[in-house]
């Protein structure tokens, strides 16, 4: 006999005293069921930001890292968003508030032109790279592809002595995250899956090191511990693996002296999760089915032949004549030679008596696989918050549609480029102009004198690639409009569209005019042009 079930029952007495029996309140009913079939054997758990992120990080990094390596929707979802965030480096806009410094706006236009002069001296040499690879905007892309693959990127301030073409000590070296992990003791080993634990502790000061890196008991960011190698990695010559404790903030000036490259998603976490985490799972299945697909469609290239032998007397040799593995001999044959047969256009064969050939069918049978894969990589690309038009490069739908996928697009890379512009282009920003200003070649009154006046002094924008146009007409009125109204400058619009300075496209404008007048051509404006073209279309109509 079945037993049943025995439900719980709650009694409520009512406030016309009526008792009601409750079985089920609120979520119970729904998502927090535990009797429905869809839901009773479904028992996830939420845990801490170290239980859930950091325990896995190893794995989620060697994961991610292949599915940027070896497959083209991962490196896709990689290269797009680094295309778009940064490309070719974040460009410095200085914009100090001349009225809390007591200078003129034209001082202060004088000032910043001055100090963009002299960061070009530093960031577009090759200098300000420890290893002497790359420019600073070389390394923002390597930064940030860093930070997309492996969840975080570590940005070391090193310095080296200044020489005549470069006045400059601050030096950038670049981490990967792997190279910040937990400091191993004497007699310890370091295991692939879990760096000798999540967390453990410092014992000349008690803080917690939670995969490299070191709080104090409130939570506060203390230190990082970087390794010498990438631990575990055979390729080496530097010797057994060691750790350096690196103070995150400098004990006197309060600057940071290493940049963490990370976008938080939960409280109390202390290291990134990978960019392609969510998807890892779909990615995989996708290329094995890829893989599949590929394979099945080059067997079905083939085109191959069985004899099907109806008589006991044929052997092999006997379907196949010596004939069919040698080259044609010089000499007349006849139409149909029955001891030489092969495959070939417009080819007569005769064949033993008693022998039927059969062929593999070489049709494709897949023909729903392209609209099962573009439901698979639009999933994809919903979770790593790129539109797929944008993704995969597929502009075919209308107008309308391909440029509300661009703009949807433009406010993700907006905001990731935000994000990397604090975490990694400002911060450096700063420590630059601090030493230009120790060292004079940038004038900054108060700036050691009052944090605010410092701040007032580092203020700028960075401003990166533009997004994709579809019509330069209608992107042109809606800068202008938002110019003539007041919701944007000339100077932003010309940054976000062209990436270039407005000032110096105003001086480079001034001088071709003159040069053009002196040549005694005609000036056109955009209002010219527009009167033109009215013109030619009412003489056409």
């Amino acid at each position: 006999m079945k037993r049943k079930k025995k439900i719980i029952k709650s009694r409520i007495r009512s406030p016309a005293g009526i008792t009601r029996t409750v079985r089920n309140s609120g979520y119970s009913d729904g998502g927090a069921s535990w009797q429905k079939d869809a839901l009773k054997s479904w028992h996830p758990q939420r845990l801490s930001a170290k239980s859930d992120i950091d325990a896995n990080l190893v794995t989620l990094r060697n994961r991610a890292a292949d599915q940027v390596i070896n497959t083209p929707i991962g490196s896709a979802a990689i290269m797009t968003s680094v295309m778009h965030t940064v490309g070719a480096g974040l460009k410095l806009f200085p914009r100090i508030p001349y009225k809390l410094l007591g200078v003129s706006p034209d001082y202060a236009r004088e000032w910043e032109r001055h100090t963009i002069q002299e960061f070009k001296l530093w960031a577009e040499s090759r200098d300000c790279d420890l290893f002497r690879r790359n420019n600073f905007y070389e390394l923002q892309n390597i930064a940030y592809g860093i930070y997309l693959t492996d969840g975080d990127s570590f940005a070391l301030f090193r310095r080296k002595a200044p020489t005549d073409n470069f006045p400059y000590t601050l030096r950038i070296q670049l981490l990967e995250a792997n190279r910040v992990s937990n400091p191993l003791g004497s007699g310890s080993f370091y295991n692939a899956v879990n760096s000798y634990g999540v967390e453990q502790i410092n014992p000349q000061n008690g803080n917690h090191i939670i995969n490299g890196v070191e709080i104090n008991p409130d939570g506060s960011l203390e230190a990082y511990w970087v390794s010498n190698n990438v631990p575990g990695d055979m390729v080496t010559l530097d010797g057994m693996t060691t750790w350096t404790r690196v103070k995150a903030f400098g004990d006197r000036s309060g600057a940071p002296n290493i940049l963490q490259i990370c976008h938080d998603i939960r409280a109390e976490q202390y290291r990134g999760t990978p960019y392609l985490a969510p998807v890892l799972e779909n990615l995989k299945q996708v290329g094995r089915y890829c893989d599949a697909e590929l394979t099945a469609a080059v067997i079905r290239s083939f085109l191959s032949v069985f004899f099907v032998n109806t008589t006991a007397n044929n052997t092999v040799e006997n379907i196949l004549p010596d004939t069919y593995q040698q080259d044609g001999e010089d000499g007349q044959q006849g139409v149909v030679d029955p001891g030489y047969y092969r495959l070939g256009p417009a080819t007569l064969n005769s064949l033993p008596k008693g022998v039927d050939v059969k062929t593999v069918d070489s049709a494709n049978a897949q023909t729903a696989y392209d609209s099962y894969m573009t439901h698979l990589e639009k999933g994809i690309a919903a979770a790593v918050n790129i539109p797929y038009e944008v993704l995969f490069k597929n502009f075919n739908s209308s107008y309308s549609a391909s440029r509300a996928a661009l703009l949807q697009a433009q406010q993700e890379f907006k905001t990731r480029r935000s994000w990397f512009a604090s975490d990694f282009c400002q911060p450096i920003y700063e420590t630059w102009l601090m030493e230009a200003v120790t060292t004079g070649r940038v004038e900054a009154p108060g700036f050691f004198e009052n944090p605010l006046i410092r701040k007032a002094w580092s203020t700028a924008d960075w401003f990166g690639p533009s997004m994709s146009i579809l019509d330069p007409v209608k992107d042109a009125e809606g800068s202008a409009l938002r110019v003539a109204f007041g919701l944007s400058t000339r100077e932003r619009e010309a940054a976000e569209m062209t990436g270039s300075d407005f000032e110096a496209n105003m001086e480079e404008l001034a001088y071709e005019q003159q040069y053009m007048k002196g040549l005694g051509l005609k000036l056109a404006s955009p209002v010219t042009v527009k009167m033109d073209e009215e013109e030619k279309g009412d003489e056409n109509a």
